[in-house]
């Protein structure tokens, strides 16, 4: 029925005590058409039809968000629609939304390929009383009620170059794998990745972004030329969850595992046998599982009537933050050798 091992890495810029950001101190706080309606929204007793849209389909980090939100459609008692596009492109999702639309759904949660290419078939879904958030990669403003984040974009920009400096003593060339370059999460992160590295890493260069499209073969290829056209390349950054994998699997093809140094985004299962091997020194990410679960917990809350609030207290997620339109998740992690055993997603 349609119804209408962990780092905490607070403050701990390389030498930047006395540095303040424009969007506040670098911080992390770590804390775990229609039918008539019947009844008001509000009511317990209705099932309601939330469907998730993915970047794309069927790659681990998506995978693990959808497991995530299963969970909590059971839990909840939601009728959960879980899509992505085949390729990482925005027609894709149009497609997708514009079906949900016909399907009469209840909220549409998305995760942004192009902003603006989705903006027109997202406003007609709020036109027809269907709900709309973003999760994951944001929307246009105007076209949502409140995006979920993971976490931060300029702490997790920012400790991602850390990350590599620590990595190859904080010099030399290297490069950074990126999906889309319309995705307006990874831009955020790019540019806190280079405004970290200007700052804080002089000796370290940029030499090349290579775009993956979220595709593993297109990921791989975008390695194996990264180490044949920079012969001085000692790191990868990899900033979608595709890049890691495919890095650290063509550095150790080219038998330069230790030489050209591989961190980024992405989940412990995929960089187990990479990180034990060498072939990758650390990947951060949050949790997808936790980031499926409060997805939907968060679309079933707005859906009787509420918005998320500061402080407010998830089940199975924990505590999230909120800034009037943004939810900030929380719980980066840094995984290397040492303790990528005790994560299993």
């Amino acid at each position: 029925m349609k119804l209408g091992m962990l780092f905490v890495f607070t403050g701990m810029l390389a030498g930047c005590s006395n540095f303040t950001s424009a969007e506040e101190n670098y911080e992390i706080l770590y804390t775990h058409n229609t039918v008539e309606k019947e009844q008001e929204v509000n009511s317990s007793e209705d099932q309601y039809t939330i469907a998730l849209v993915s970047k794309v389909d069927n790659i681990s980090y998506f995978n693990a968000v959808e497991d995530g939100a299963r969970e909590a459609a059971e839990d909840l008692d939601i009728e959960l629609i879980f899509r992505g596009p085949a390729t990482a492109d925005s027609e894709g999702q149009v497609e997708i939304i514009e079906e949900l639309i016909t399907q009469e759904v209840d909220l549409i949660a998305v995760s942004a390929n192009d902003p603006a290419e989705l903006s027109a078939v997202l406003l007609e879904a709020q036109a027809q009383g269907i709900e709309v958030i973003s999760w994951d990669s944001d929307v246009s403003p105007g076209s949502r009620s409140f995006f979920i984040n993971m976490v931060d974009s300029e702490t997790l920009g920012r400790h991602l170059m850390d990350t590599l400096a620590w990595n190859v003593d904080e010099s030399g060339d290297f490069a950074v794998m990126i999906g889309t370059l319309e995705a307006p999460n990874i831009n955020k992160w790019l540019y806190w990745m280079e405004y970290q590295q200007k700052i804080f890493y002089p000796d370290l260069n940029l030499v090349e972004v290579a775009v993956t499209d979220d595709d593993p073969q297109k990921a791989y290829k975008s390695a194996q030329e990264l180490i044949e056209n920079h012969e001085d390349l000692i790191g990868i950054v990899g900033a979608s969850s595709v890049g890691p994998p495919a890095a650290a699997q063509a550095v150790a093809e080219a038998g330069k595992s230790g030489d050209i140094s591989v961190v980024g985004l992405s989940t412990p299962d995929l960089m187990n046998s990479y990180l034990k091997e060498g072939a990758a020194q650390m990947v951060t990410l949050w949790s997808p599982k936790k980031l499926g679960y409060l997805t939907v917990s968060l679309s079933k809350q707005l859906l009787e009537g509420n918005k998320p609030y500061d402080g407010q207290e998830i089940e199975r997620v924990g505590r999230i933050k909120w800034n009037g339109d943004t939810v900030i998740m929380g719980d980066p992690i840094d995984f290397t050798d040492e303790n990528v055993d005790y994560y299993d997603f």
